[in-house]
Parts: C-alpha cells; structure tokens; sequence
C-alpha cells in the first residue's frame, strides 16, 4: 500500500482544500424533521450545498463529462470525500439517487431520458429512490411479485401494482427505479423488467416506517395500477436482472460502512464511568479484551480501505472484497454500542442527547445498526459475496433456477 498522495493527488487535494475553505458551511444545518433530513431546513441546506458542488465540479466528480460530471478518476471523489468531511455539511439525501438510481437511468434510458433527469439530480433540484424489497421476497430481489402488465387499450404502456418496502427517502423522493415482475412463466431472474416512475403520480401511495432510533427514513410504497409509458423501460423487457445488476454494483459502493462512535470513544467514557468495584471502567480486564479486539478490527477496516484506496490511486478497480468493510463495521458498530449501553448502566437508557454520553452517539449506534446490517445486502448475502467471488468457494445450491416463477411456493 502507499499512503502518499501522488504530485497530482497532492495538486489535487491542495484544490479541493482552497474550494472548501472558501465554500463549506461553517455550521452544521438547523436540526428539523425526525433526524433523516427530510425536515425543510435541512433539506434546503442539502440541496444548497449540493447545487454548490455541482456548479463547481464537484457534485459527481467520476461521471463522464456528457453526464455532467467531470470524467475524473476514482481517487479524486476519495481525496474530495475526505476533505469534506472534515465540514460539518448538511445530510446527503442524495446518495442513493446518484449512486444507483441515476447511472442506471444514465445507461439504459433513451437520450431524451438522460438529458431530462441527470442534469438536475446532479444539482440536486430531484431527488431518486431505489423500489427493490418487498415483503415477501427479504434480501432475494429476484423474488419480486411487484408486477407489470401491458395496459389494455392497446397504447403499449404498462400497469404496475404490488408493494415495496424498506423504501430509503421514498416519503421526500420526485422520481424511482423499480424491479417488476413481467413473466410469471419464466424463471425468477428472467421474468423481471425495470422501470423509471413519478413519485408524485396518484397511484403512488407512499408510508413512513416509524424505525425504533425515532426516524423514518425507511418507507413502504404501494402500487395501484400506476401507468407508465414503454419508453420509461430500462434495458429490455424481461431482462431487469441485468439491469438491477448495475444498481446493486453501484450500490455495494454507496452505502459504505459505519459512522458513529467507536472504540476510542468508548475508550475515553470508560474512563469516565465507574465498573462494580467503583474504579474506572477501563481498568475491567474482560472489557479491555473487547476494546482491542474492537481496535484491531478498525485498524483491519482502515487498511483495507487503504487497500482500495490505492488500487483507485493506480487505476485499478476494487473488486468484491469491498463488501468486507459494511459486514464488519455494523457488527462492530452493534456490539460496541451494545456494550457502551451496559458499562453505562441506568444511564445508557437515556435519549436526551444533552444528558447523554457524546450526546447519545452510543445509544444512535444501537438503535441504528441492525438498519445497517440490512442496508446495501444483508450479512448473508455480503458473506456469500466474499465466499463465492473473493475466496473462490462454491456457489450455493438453487433448486429454483429453472422453475417458472409462477410455478414457486408463495414467498420464495
């Protein structure tokens, strides 16, 4: 690995520091809504700061110059990444419209789609959401019973009904993608075909899921009998999976790994918090294993982004492996916090971040981490990315690779 900037990242980096100085906020965004930053203050921050970014460059920096982007490298979106952070920016609730969304749009749409829509999700004007889960079908996207028919007057368009749900941004979303089903008679990867829709049309029914953190970022969306024209197809009819392939490629690198508080912070409020014999904490030699366990795998986390971050530096593109980072650091996410919650006692129950340790950083860890070991694939499917395509393992058995969907038990 080579932890140095070349001449031309350190050019870079010294760019991007001079923008920011000159252009970040230096406070972070009213606090409204219910924390997912849907409130009207903070959304209006968001798309500020978005539109900001987008008019200097810097909104999408890898996306080729005829998306609007500026045909940068991989290491350049890095090298911004990290130094806007360091800002206290507004939420992003753009991620998953431009990490996902958009470049498949970006890819299967016609011309005219393209240049309606990537223009000003790149400002920040519209906001995307990805329609995939569904009740029944759990981390299988394949299993999807959301379906699509020709309308019957003839006109070619198409009627979509059924459900999603665990729907990111949907209640603050303008437009989606959508997986459906078209072919009941073919197997369940064949059958399927992607669509773009309005958020905002009549059909669309959209509901908050009130998660236990106390936000609601999480939606089920409802369909009855939404039409939508032939050309809002993306990729051809019953070929979605390929289409879907590209979202889901795009999204095991938008939803990242774990924020929030980790081991030295856990290190420094177990100094501050009494154990059973009234000493400190961390002077527990049970709870100092765990907290080195808990270093040693951040440090593990960090090269191996440093590992990525070089094969970016090089040209090279990161393969599967990315998928280590999410599965370890939300599970360390959950048992750091899980413990930070017991060394706490009483006072772990708190939620009022004024009264709370790091203004409740431990007890947002606990309530926020099972979301995100659902969030971009599952544990399982994230352990069978690395089995499969990192290890070299044998794939799973499908006793249902050439069985018509139509012909499946309910729920698979």
């Amino acid at each position: 690995m080579d932890f140095n900037d070349s001449p031309e990242e350190a050019a870079y980096r010294a760019q991007v520091r001079t923008w920011l100085e000159a252009n970040a906020p230096r406070r972070p965004p009213v606090a409204d809504g219910d924390g997912d930053g849907e409130g009207a203050g903070s959304m209006a921050a968001s798309k500020a700061w978005q539109a900001s970014k987008a008019a200097a460059g810097y909104a999408c920096i890898t996306w080729p110059k005829e998306w609007g982007g500026q045909g940068g490298n991989p290491i350049q979106s890095v090298i911004f990444a990290a130094e806007e952070a360091k800002y206290p920016i507004p939420p992003n609730p753009f991620q998953i419209g431009l990490g996902m969304c958009v470049p498949t749009v970006a890819t299967f749409a016609d011309q005219g789609t393209k240049d309606r829509f990537v223009g000003p999700a790149l400002r920040g004007e519209e906001i995307w959401c990805q329609l995939f889960s569904e009740p029944s079908g759990g981390s299988d996207v394949a299993a999807a019973r959301t379906k699509a028919v020709r309308a019957p007057d003839g006109s070619g368009d198409w009627l979509i009904s059924g459900q999603k749900v665990w729907t990111t941004g949907a209640q603050f979303s303008d437009y989606g993608i959508v997986i459906c089903r078209t072919n009941p008679d073919a197997p369940k990867h064949k059958g399927l075909t992607m669509f773009w829709i309005d958020m905002h049309d009549p059909g669309v029914e959209v509901k908050p899921i009130h998660q236990m953190s106390g936000g609601s970022g999480f939606n089920e969306v409802f369909f009855e009998g939404v039409r939508v024209k032939d050309s809002q197809r993306l990729g051809a009819v019953d070929d979605g999976w390929k289409v879907s392939l590209v979202t889901l490629m795009n999204e095991r690198l938008a939803v990242g790994g774990a924020t929030g508080a980790g081991w030295a912070e856990f290190m420094e409020a177990a100094r501050n918090v009494a154990g059973f014999d009234g000493a400190p904490a961390i002077k527990d030699q049970a709870l100092r294993e765990k907290l080195a366990d808990w270093y040693v795998r951040a440090e593990g986390l960090k090269h191996t982004r440093n590992r990525t971050m070089t094969a970016l530096s090089r040209g090279q593109t990161p393969g599967p492996e990315s998928s280590i980072g999410k599965i370890v650091s939300a599970v360390q996410m959950q048992e750091l916090g899980n413990e930070a919650l017991e060394m706490l006692d009483q006072f772990g129950i708190l939620d009022d971040p004024d009264l709370a340790p790091l203004k409740g950083a431990f007890q947002s860890s606990v309530m926020f981490a099972p979301g995100l070991r659902i969030a971009g694939g599952t544990d399982e499917i994230l352990k069978n990315i690395i089995a499969e395509r990192v290890l070299g393992l044998p794939g799973d058995i499908r006793v249902d690779k050439d069985v018509a969907f139509k012909d499946m038990p309910a729920g698979r």
